[in-house]
């Protein structure tokens, strides 16, 4: 609009007509409801977190695919933010189970299945996480294995000389555990309570009522009555504990005495369910007892009280875990996994004893969201940074040749400083570049659709079903064309034309990146390689250097669309209408300078969609407070 042969308005009353109705919209949305606040499960990832956190377990209680990196050496410390200027890593998804290290796993416990990613989203969204019969007699399966665990002992479990051990003390009025000669039986039931008390409030992330926790009392003394000694007794009850679906959901309940003057759609989340938004967020877990004791209080959602937690957990090594999790969906690294490149075309990219490159290539995007994050620098150097990491192999991959040891199951990775615009950034490395190729040419449209969906959260429409796939050139067809041309039919189609007018653009401009993202001037036919374009509708191109280049010099778009992944991962849930305005806030105060990772973070962890949940009319005039315990 206006259609292309028609002269455009003047510039100046676009603005205006632009500007009038962006106010009357921000306006609109400021008391539109924001989404539904649903029910949440824990996935796999945050179940193993929640687990190890509760029951301060020394490591975790299944592997955890979902972790591309491994780190082999305690470099992450955030509280510090400095890394080091060398790590060693793993990625166990890409390699074989040989290493050094002490298993990963408790015996005798099989995890339930990865839960996938949402389509443009991540893998803790609520409505994806459903429960299945199947799926939850695995998890009650998997609450009794855990505790069965002859791994579960006194070396691994720092909690067991308060929960596990046999009591040699009734609890005393201090709180504390003072010797008594009483009743051994006694003894032992006050013992239980005293540890059910700590336990439940960690598991359930709130105060419990004190019949709950006398039901569970109760269920141990059984125990004990049939026969048991004290440690199976509490391990059974750990055991129903973990299979509670109080442990195993995250729910937010109405409070009719917090509603706005709409009444409904906008409340304030209690300090408990704060805690919670906060646990899951940073450290895809449930809350320690620092938040659940200010919860308990009603400080935490106090601004300044609020401020300091948020730090304290960005500065906590849990939130290894969020640098574990986000970023690897976020670039949708996992693709990597089963790219294959053709071992004729490209033989360097496989090693020995069948390792592959890609798992060295994995590592360099991970270890720069990193650093980002510890160092706590502007969210820009995950485009544009002034160093890499590397190693020998993966700089041999660079260069297209595999003439640089084997260090393939362990990988020591160097900070390099970078000197050629070519390298460094998200977009650019070989990890994208390799898992946004077939095994034997690059592919434009599905590398412009990933920097569409992924850098600036603008992913494309799905293709028309009635569009033939593009075949495999023969030799006779590339001697002829480049991949540019053999792509023209696509978009001549008008049906086509308006996507690959958006995504072409951006995929075209790095076709200078081979299938395993070493650099090329030519094809193997010898046809120049070009990569010029128009980004954005209105910026030319045509070189890579100048995309870059302005791919920077329209941040604001990646900001945007930054701070809007990050948005939907703390949330659970896709963002909506009524959290755009919060969105132009956030991305007002990154372009005005507060841009670094941390303080990003914090701002969102802050924001109204964050603080805020949406109780439905009738579930307010209900206001039912399911007692799941039962």
């Amino acid at each position: 609009m206006p259609p292309k042969d028609n002269p455009a308005p003047p510039a100046s009353a676009r603005r205006h007509l632009v500007a009038r109705l962006q106010g009357m919209l921000r306006q609109a949305l400021k008391t539109q409801a924001f989404a539904p606040t649903q029910i949440r499960r824990m996935n796999r990832f945050q179940y193993n977190n929640s687990v190890v956190d509760l029951l301060e377990l020394n490591r975790q209680i299944f592997r955890l695919n979902e972790r591309l990196m491994r780190r082999r050496e305690d470099y992450f410390k955030p509280e510090t933010r400095k890394m080091p200027s060398q790590v060693r890593v793993s990625s166990r998804p890409l390699s074989k189970d040989v290493d050094n290290q002490r298993p990963e796993g408790f015996k005798g416990v099989a995890s339930f299945p990865q839960d996938k990613r949402a389509e443009h989203g991540f893998d803790n969204r609520a409505d994806h996480l459903t429960l299945s019969p199947l799926l939850m007699e695995s998890f009650l399966t998997l609450s009794q294995t855990i505790t069965e665990s002859p791994d579960l002992n006194s070396m691994e479990c720092d909690s067991w000389h308060w929960l596990f051990a046999p009591p040699v003390a009734t609890p005393g009025k201090d709180g504390k555990e003072a010797e008594s000669k009483a009743d051994p039986r006694a003894a032992a039931a006050n013992a239980i309570r005293f540890r059910l008390k700590k336990l439940l409030r960690r598991a359930f992330r709130r105060s419990v009522e004190p019949a709950t926790a006398e039901r569970f009392a109760k269920f141990a003394e059984a125990q004990l009555a049939t026969g048991a000694t004290f440690e199976q007794a509490m391990r059974t009850v750990v055991g129903a504990i973990l299979g509670m679906p109080d442990f195993l959901y995250f729910y937010e309940l109405p409070d009719t005495g917090n509603l706005d003057d709409k009444g409904g759609g906008r409340q304030r989340v209690s300090d408990f369910e704060l805690a919670s938004r906060l646990a899951l967020f940073f450290w895809s877990s449930i809350p320690d007892d620092t938040l659940l004791d200010l919860a308990e209080s009603g400080q935490l959602s106090h601004p300044k009280i609020l401020s300091s937690q948020i730090d304290r957990m960005l500065n906590d090594q849990r939130s290894g875990r969020f640098c574990d999790n986000f970023p690897s969906q976020w670039l949708q690294l996992d693709r990597l996994i089963t790219s294959v490149p053709d071992p004729a075309k490209f033989p360097y990219f496989y090693l020995s004893d069948g390792y592959r490159i890609s798992m060295h290539m994995i590592s360099e995007p991970l270890l720069l969201f990193e650093t980002v994050y510890v160092e706590d620098r502007s969210i820009i150097e995950l485009l544009d940074p002034k160093f890499t990491w590397e190693n020998p192999m993966l700089r041999a991959n660079y260069e297209g040749h595999s003439e640089a040891g084997h260090d393939v199951v362990t990988q020591v990775f160097s900070r390099t400083p970078l000197s050629d615009p070519r390298r460094g950034g998200v977009i650019t490395c070989a990890a994208v570049m390799t898992m946004t190729a077939t095994p034997t040419r690059t592919q434009p449209i599905t590398r412009g659709a990933w920097v569409n969906a992924v850098i600036f959260n603008d992913p494309p429409e799905p293709p028309p079903a009635d569009v033939p796939p593009l075949s495999e050139a023969s030799k006779e067809e590339l001697a002829k064309l480049t991949i540019r041309e053999r792509l023209a039919a696509h978009r001549n189609r008008e049906d086509c034309a308006g996507c690959h007018n958006k995504i072409d653009p951006l995929g075209f401009a790095l076709e200078n990146y081979g299938p395993t993202g070493v650099w090329r001037d030519k094809y193997e036919n010898g046809r120049e390689v070009d990569v010029s374009g128009v980004l954005f509708n209105q910026h030319e191109f045509k070189t890579l250097i100048e995309f870059k280049q302005l791919i920077l010099k329209e941040k604001q778009r990646f900001i945007r669309g930054f701070i809007s992944h990050l948005l939907s991962y703390a949330l659970g849930r896709e963002p909506e209408p009524a959290d755009s305005p919060i969105v132009d806030d956030l991305v007002s105060r990154a372009m005005a300078g507060q841009d670094q990772m941390r303080v990003v973070l914090k701002s969102i962890a802050m924001s109204d969609s964050f603080l805020h949940k949406n109780i439905l009319a009738e579930d307010v005039a209900e206001k039912r407070s399911p007692d799941t315990s039962e």
